[in-house]
C-alpha cells in the first residue's frame, strides 16, 4: 500500500491535481469577497471550497502512507508542516470572533502554491538566507540615507522647508529620491531655488530661496547612484549568493531524502526475507519418496 501511495504522490497527474486545489481555493477565496455573487452562487462557492479542502486532505493522507509505519516522517518536511497547519485550521469549528482569523488563513491557502512548486520553494529559501546578509546591506543604506540627510536638511533648509526643513523630512525626502519618484522635481527647487522652481505647498511661502545649481545637482545624482544603483546591485548580488546556496542545500536534502528512502526500503525487504525465512524454517518437509521397497 505504501508502495502505491509513494507512486501515486510521484506522479505528475497527482502534482496537478494538487496545483489545480490550490488555484481553486485561492478563486474562492476572491470569489468570497463579492456580496452580490455570494448572495446567488453562494451555496455553489461553498461547495467548491469545500472540495479544495477534501483534496487537500487527500494529499496529506497519501503523503503520509507513502511512508508506511513510518508515517511521522512526513513532518520532517518544513513544507508539509505549512500544509498541515493550514489544512488543520480550515478544518477547525470557530465562528464568532475567531471567524475573520479564519478567513485569513483560508487566504494563506494561496501560498501553498509555494509548497507545490519546486522552483518557488527555492526562491523563497534563497530569500530567507539572504535576510541575515541583506541586514548588513540595509544597514549600509541607512547609513547612506542619514548621513545624506544631515548634508541635505544643512545644504537645503533655507531654500526647501519642505522637503529638508527637518531630518525626518530629509530622510522621507531621500526615500522618495531612491525609489525614483518625480526625484528631478526635487532635485530642480535645489538648483534654480523655491522661487523659480515654485513648491506646490504652503510652507514654501517661508523660504528664503537660494539657488544652487552644482551642488544640487551633485547632491542628488550621487545620491542616486549610490543608493539605487550601487545599493541594488548589491542587494541582487546578495540574493544571488542566497540562490546558489538554497541550490545546493536543496539537493543535499535531495540526497538525504534518497538515501532515507532507499535504507527504508532495503529495512523492508530485509524484514520481508525474515518474515518469508521464518515461515519456511516452520513449514515441515516433504515425505521422502526415494525409500526402498519392503521385501516380500
Amino acid at each position: 500500500m505504501s508502495a502505491r501511495a509513494a507512486v501515486l504522490v510521484a506522479s505528475s497527474a497527482f502534482r496537478r491535481t494538487v496545483l489545480g486545489a490550490i488555484l481553486l481555493a485561492a478563486v474562492v477565496v476572491g470569489l468570497e469577497t463579492d456580496p452580490q455573487l455570494m448572495a446567488r452562487h453562494g451555496q455553489l462557492i461553498i461547495l467548491a471550497d469545500w472540495l479544495a479542502i477534501g483534496l487537500f486532505a487527500l494529499e496529506a493522507a497519501l503523503k503520509m502512507l507513502q511512508h508506511g509505519s513510518r508515517w511521522y516522517r512526513y513532518f520532517g518536511d518544513p513544507w508539509n508542516v505549512f500544509d498541515f497547519t493550514i489544512l488543520a485550521v480550515c478544518l477547525l469549528p470557530v465562528g464568532g470572533h475567531f471567524a475573520a482569523v479564519l478567513r485569513l488563513v483560508r487566504v494563506l491557502r494561496a501560498l501553498r502554491l509555494v509548497s507545490a512548486l519546486p522552483r518557488l520553494q527555492l526562491l523563497v529559501s534563497a530569500l530567507l538566507k539572504s535576510v541575515p546578509s541583506m541586514g548588513y546591506v540595509g544597514l549600509l543604506l541607512l547609513l547612506l540615507f542619514y548621513i545624506y540627510g544631515v548634508l541635505g536638511v544643512a545644504l537645503f533648509r533655507g531654500n526647501d522647508p519642505v522637503h529638508f526643513g527637518s531630518l525626518q523630512l530629509a530622510l522621507l525626502t531621500l526615500f522618495r529620491v531612491v525609489t525614483l519618484e518625480d526625484w528631478t522635481d526635487v532635485m530642480y527647487i535645489q538648483m534654480f531655488g523655491s522661487d523659480v522652481f515654485a513648491i506646490d505647498n504652503p510652507m514654501a511661502a517661508a523660504t528664503a530661496p537660494h539657488a544652487q545649481p552644482l551642488l544640487g545637482a551633485a547632491y542628488f545624482v550621487s545620491f542616486v547612484l549610490l543608493g539605487t544603483m550601487i545599493m541594488l546591485n548589491l542587494f541582487i548580488g546578495v540574493i544571488v549568493g542566497s540562490m546558489q546556496e538554497a541550490q545546493a542545500d536543496a539537493e543535499r536534502r535531495a540526497r538525504r531524502r534518497h538515501d532515507a528512502d532507499l535504507s527504508a526500503e532495503l529495512d523492508d525487504l530485509a524484514e520481508r526475507l525474515d518474515h518469508i525465512r521464518r515461515r519456511a524454517h516452520a513449514i515441515p518437509p516433504p515425505p521422502r519418496t526415494d525409500a526402498p521397497a519392503p521385501s516380500p
